[in-house]
């Protein structure tokens, strides 16, 4: 006769599940996400008096997707949310938590899925024209668009991390530590910058004038206000990480030195660009072109 398991509380579970996530070194986005969507899962289930996570079953789950889809959920999210139940119970069943992973006979809805966002040359001289008085936006978007950088990299910038034509990336969440070349402009940008740049001791590239560092989300708030005013629409930071990526294979860099150059852990990740450009074979080149 096989035992059952010892009642676990949902909430104790999924501290469990989370602490999991950051011995294994995941990114705090990835983290924040799963608790996001477990924690909504936990209100749903205590909803119907379903506090355990040992009593969940399948038709349990079942209802939450459709009362997801009563709320108006996209597909899309809704498969973020199967794929973090998945992921959690599986987490469970491997530490004998649950004898049954309740979420796998779960279905992802179909949806499609959009191609990166490019910027257009226009879009890209538009929004250099609507920051260009705001010298430290400035300089932050054109690091982004010649180096493609991340948005959580370039706010871990610090100024010691700048050499005479290259940056220093380091280690962050999982993300390789690299170093990536400078062009005319980017290196024009920093040195413009740093004139203006207050006289603190944090050690960040990126300070507010009080001398904190940027945050991540004072940055997108930013680059989304300069968005708006240069009349790029539907457009989001990540885009013009986008905009390099698209940009270097459209001239003919090679995936494999782009997918260094940008982080990416998996070549597919770059490769995938290829499907929604065409590359100018005339133009093929091994160095990193300017925006």
């Amino acid at each position: 006769m096989t035992d059952l398991p010892q009642p676990v509380s949902f909430t104790t579970a999924l501290e469990k599940f989370l602490a999991h996530l950051r011995t294994q070194k995941r990114s705090s986005a990835t983290t924040t996400a799963y608790g996001s969507d477990l924690q909504q899962l936990r209100k749903h289930l205590d909803s119907h008096r379903i506090t355990q996570a040992t009593t969940v079953r399948t038709e349990h789950l079942e209802g939450y997707i459709q009362d997801l889809a009563s709320k108006n959920y996209t597909p899309k999210s809704v498969s973020r949310k199967i794929n973090s139940l998945k992921t959690f119970f599986k987490f469970l069943q491997n530490q004998d938590i649950v004898t049954e992973n309740p979420a796998h006979p779960l279905i992802h809805p179909k949806y499609d899925t959009k191609p990166p966002r490019f910027l257009s040359p226009a879009e890209v001289r538009n929004l250099r024209d609507a920051a260009r008085l705001d010298i430290r936006i400035s300089t932050i978007i054109e690091l982004l668009l010649q180096t493609g950088m991340r948005i959580s990299e370039l706010a871990s910038l610090r100024v010691d991390d700048l050499k005479k034509a290259e940056v220093h990336i380091q280690s962050l969440e999982n993300n390789p530590a690299r170093d990536i070349f400078l062009n005319r402009p980017a290196i024009s940008a920093v040195t413009n910058y740093l004139a203006i740049r207050p006289k603190v001791v944090d050690p960040h590239l990126f300070v507010t004038k009080t001398g904190r560092p940027l945050l991540v989300r004072n940055i997108r708030t930013a680059i989304g206000r300069y968005f708006h005013k240069a009349g790029v629409k539907d457009a989001k930071i990540n885009d013009l990480r986008h905009t390099f990526i698209a940009h270097q294979l459209k001239h003919g860099v090679e995936p494999e030195i782009v997918h260094k150059h940008v982080g990416h852990r998996r070549l597919s990740s770059t490769q995938k660009y290829l499907d929604h450009i065409t590359v100018d074979v005339t133009e093929s080149t091994t160095r990193l072109l300017e925006l």
